[in-house]
């Protein structure tokens, strides 16, 4: 695990938006974008709408839906985090 992924999951155990994550984490959108699709490949991370209902679509696709999605991390994602 890389240390932007570990940071970038440190602030995903509770629902967040980009625009927080961003200002959270002080990074460019495509560095954040990049983490952010790079831990969706891995199962690490989800995305969910308003209502807290999963959002599925590729990795590949989130430059398209990045603002309007809240992200979390999954399961393998926080066991992942917490074995480092």
């Amino acid at each position: 695990m890389t240390d932007f992924e570990f940071d970038l999951l440190d602030e995903l155990y509770f629902v967040i938006s980009f625009q927080a994550l961003q200002e959270k984490l002080a990074w460019s959108d495509t560095v954040l974008l990049e983490q952010l699709a790079s831990l969706m490949q891995k199962g690490w991370v989800k995305c969910l709408d308003t209502q807290d209902n999963l959002l599925e679509f590729p990795p590949s696709d989130l430059l398209t839906h990045y603002q309007t999605c809240l992200f979390l991390a999954s399961k393998a994602g926080l066991k992942a985090h917490n074995s480092r």
